[in-house]
């Protein structure tokens, strides 16, 4: 398995921003293509967790034979759109390096938690929005996502949201945070996803991911839903001292398998 760094770009090979990708890349076999993972850690937009819900994810994933990236993207005071592009240019460089790292181009699958989600749900639903794109980014289709994983995702800027994330990514700009508000945004172009939330969670409500899942359903898309009834937020793999004072934690671990198994089955992999 190789680490690797990489500036994000725009089409003309400029900097996007000072946004960067972290890869992990697992070493190929038999010409064996493998699918893939851009990871997006929560922070609500102040901050990354890129220590709980980063390189720890990467390496799981990396376990169940998908390569991974971690997304290191702008926070406030950067603004939306910004992080969006970040983001899709992100999966469009694991696209162009399909090839070289023996990968899906195909096959690759956003993966958000917390505001990490959001910004994973704004990709899955505004890849071709032209508010944000331009016609030819739009029709290439190069940074759409095949699948997602949506994991305690903040979704809407309504009664239910969280207040916090939508101040930092848009600063107050209301507008702005109805469009981003992505229960709205979801469309028969939104790829498949993998949903999880607890039914605790008492910073971003359980009902983001019940709007997010509705809106799916809506539109004829795809996915699955899990609702844990135990546990707060920002779990990740619960990889820490909290699994063990609170015994019901350790059953979030399994939601890394089903999302394989999810995401198996949309690749077709064995």
């Amino acid at each position: 398995m190789k680490v690797l760094a990489f500036e994000l770009k725009n089409e003309t090979g400029l900097s996007v921003s000072g946004a960067w990708l972290e890869a992990y890349v697992i070493g190929g076999y038999n010409n064996v293509r493998r699918p893939g993972v851009l990871i997006c850690p929560g922070g609500a937009y102040a901050g990354l967790c890129a220590d709980r819900e980063g390189e720890w994810i990467a390496l799981n994933y990396n376990a169940a034979g998908y390569h991974a990236a971690v997304l290191h993207y702008s926070v406030a005071p950067a603004r939306a759109p910004l992080q969006l592009r970040e983001a899709a240019a992100a999966v469009r460089l694991m696209k162009e390096k399909a090839g070289e790292w023996g990968m899906m181009d195909d096959g690759i699958a956003v993966c958000g938690f917390s505001a990490g989600g959001h910004l994973a749900a704004s990709l899955s639903t505004m890849w071709n929005c032209d508010r944000v794109f331009s016609r030819e980014q739009i029709d290439s289709g190069l940074h759409r996502p095949d699948a997602a994983v949506l994991c305690y995702p903040v979704i809407t800027c309504g009664e239910k949201g969280h207040a916090d994330s939508f101040c930092n990514l848009c600063g107050g700009d209301r507008e702005l945070a109805e469009l981003f508000s992505v229960e709205k945004r979801v469309n028969d172009r939104t790829p498949p996803t993998f949903l999880w939330h607890t039914f605790e969670d008492d910073v971003v409500p359980v009902e983001n991911s019940l709007m997010y899942a509705w809106a799916l359903k809506e539109n004829g898309v795809p996915f699955e839903l899990h609702i844990y009834p135990t546990g707060g937020h920002g779990l990740g793999l619960v990889a820490d001292e909290r699994a063990w004072t609170i015994p019901p934690f350790k059953r979030n671990y399994g939601w890394l398998k089903l999302s394989v198994d999810f995401l198996n089955e949309k690749f077709g992999v064995i």
